[in-house]
């Protein structure tokens, strides 16, 4: 008479099939994760962009109703160093966008973003000049989620309320206002 032993433990094709089944569980998991992340910067984003347009509106009431006296100076909303009467202009809102999609900041009106998607843009008019519109102003950043209907998706937000997601960017020279 024959004699079977069990011994307890699982075999190595079963335990083959469990590690492929976590492998592709682990796979999904983080392709869903970095969709996460993208959206999550996009709020980021966008947040920072509305935030924006309530500190400009407090710089334009602080600097005689105007958004730029001197372009690229302490009283042009979008200036590095803009600040007048203790009200700060928008570009700290710009650098926490570029930071969250990952770009760099162009504050200057008389050259255009040319759609590129790794530039963060804030354009301010003064009340005299070529611009259009006059004493306006708008920010634009690229977003990292994909959208459909959009290739190049960016978010804009301008002086006249306008907050839209556009296909590329918009601001171009001498331009203040999200098309």
């Amino acid at each position: 008479m024959t004699t079977r032993t069990h011994s307890s433990g699982f075999t190595l094709i079963e335990l083959l099939v469990v590690i492929a089944i976590i492998g592709v569980l682990a796979a999904l998991a983080v392709g869903s994760l970095g969709l996460a992340r993208k959206k999550g910067n996009d709020a980021g984003i966008i947040s920072n962009l509305i935030n924006a347009r309530s500190q400009a509106e407090l710089f334009y009431s602080s600097n005689n109703n105007v958004y730029v006296g001197t372009l690229g100076g302490s009283d042009d909303v979008c200036a590095v160093s803009a600040s007048v009467n203790g009200s700060k202009g928008i570009y700290p809102f710009a650098v926490a966008a570029a930071s969250a999609a990952g770009a760099s900041i162009s504050t200057s009106i008389v050259s255009a973003n040319t759609a590129n998607a790794s530039v963060v843009t804030c354009h301010a008019t003064p009340t005299t000049g070529s611009y259009a519109p006059l004493n306006a102003w708008a920010l634009e950043a690229p977003l990292k989620a994909d959208r459909p209907g959009y290739t190049d998706p960016f978010y804009c937000v301008d002086s006249t309320n306008v907050s839209t997601t556009t296909n590329g960017s918009t601001l171009g020279v001498g331009d203040a206002k999200c098309n």
